[in-house]
């Protein structure tokens, strides 16, 4: 198939939408990634169009400068510093046959900014990551990089990508889950629940929200007695939250990436304890730097084993484009899948780009690779 849109014009350069920041608590390490991904692509491939999200829900027009877009010592970018405006919008087409993007100003004309091609949707966390911004672009019948609409909620869901990972035989750490009902009714008996999870599988454990990433919001609790705040902390960002058990083992990450011939893996990488952090949490992977080793040191039996795991993690959630999958290696041997990323982190500390690096793929590769596929890619059934 073409890489060429059919509602293209003839000789004109495909356009890209850069949506990023959102509403997410992740905002602002969208922010961060966008950046990136502008300052790769190839201007003259591609024309481009940033667009970006505030914390409330504005499509902004944002100016094109990735340096304004970086973590500066600890301090976080946001859509709402870059923005043109403090109150244009951007409104995207809702009808397949119309893809020109509007942008508007109270008291002022609309203008016209052009035909979309294909969304780089940079977007981490709910009302992003999770299918809805997705299930809006199939309506308007722009292509887009990344997983459809079920694979992406799915990849947002831990609870329900852990339950079809075991589905396709994949192998998971002990999980329980606390849905909101369960604690806004009986928090007694939710506090139970968890207790007697401990009893079974020890601490420490880890309290998490269900439906977030950057690993904000998560809690190693030690005993009951940090229970409570753990899982109050969690529903700061999601009303449902996960609680797992320790797995004991080095942590691997592996990318997938879509090829003309279908998803390929890529060498794997190891993430080893931070000593100024009790786990990987988010100052590790964006303030602090923590470096991940690239290629992980592995037998290549285990490399091999690793990269069929990650590509099955892929094809069982019906993945499309990209996705960096997480593992625990544990003491007597066996891989053990924690977690899928549908859209990781693109920032220039960030695993999935360095593995691919490692790989034979480059950053600008990398992204040029994503969009191809987004254009070969129909939107609808497929």
């Amino acid at each position: 198939m073409s890489s060429e849109n059919p509602t293209q014009s003839p000789g004109r350069k495909p356009r890209v939408a850069v949506v990023f920041g959102g509403r997410s608590s992740e905002h602002a390490i969208s922010v961060v990634t966008a950046g990136a991904v502008l300052r790769a692509i190839d201007r003259t491939k591609y024309d481009v169009l940033p667009i970006g999200i505030t914390q409330d829900g504005r499509w902004a027009l944002t100016t094109d400068d990735p340096e304004r877009m970086a973590i500066s010592g600890r301090t976080l970018p946001s859509v709402d510093r870059l923005a043109e405006s403090s109150e244009g919008e951007v409104v995207l087409p809702v009808a397949p046959a119309n893809r020109e993007v509007v942008y508007a100003e109270p008291g002022s004309v609309p203008k016209a900014l052009g035909e979309v091609d294909v969304v780089f949707p940079m977007l981490h966390g709910p009302y992003g990551e999770d299918g809805t911004l997705q299930g809006m672009l199939e309506l308007a019948g722009i292509p887009y990089v990344g997983a459809g609409v079920l694979a992406s909620a799915v990849g947002q869901d831990k609870e329900y990508m852990k339950r079809i990972f075991i589905s396709y035989g994949l192998a998971v750490g002990p999980y329980e889950v606390i849905r909101p009902r369960e604690w806004d009714n009986d928090r007694e008996a939710a506090r139970r629940k968890v207790l007697d999870f401990a009893g079974e599988h020890g601490w420490p454990l880890f309290v998490k929200p269900a439906r977030a990433g950057s690993s904000i919001g998560i809690t190693k609790v030690d005993d009951a007695s940090g229970l409570d705040e753990a899982i109050e902390e969690a529903r700061r960002h999601d009303p449902k939250i996960l609680v797992e058990a320790l797995l004991r083992g080095r942590e691997i990450e592996c990318g997938v990436l879509e090829f003309e011939d279908g998803p390929r893996a890529s060498v794997p990488a190891e993430i080893p304890p931070v000593e100024a952090h009790s786990f990987y949490d988010f100052e590790a992977k964006y303030i602090d730097s923590a470096a991940g080793i690239v290629p992980a040191p592995l037998t290549d039996e285990q490399t091999r084993r690793v990269q069929e795991l990650a590509v099955q993690a892929f094809e069982a959630v019906s993945c499309e484009g990209l996705v960096r999958a997480d593992f625990f290696l544990t003491e007597d041997g066996e891989f053990v899948i924690n977690e899928i990323n549908t859209m990781p982190g693109f920032t220039p500390i960030s695993m999935y780009p360095r593995m691919w690096q490692e790989s034979g793929v480059t950053y600008p590769e990398l992204v040029d690779r994503l969009l191809q596929a987004a254009l070969r890619r129909s939107t609808g059934l497929r």
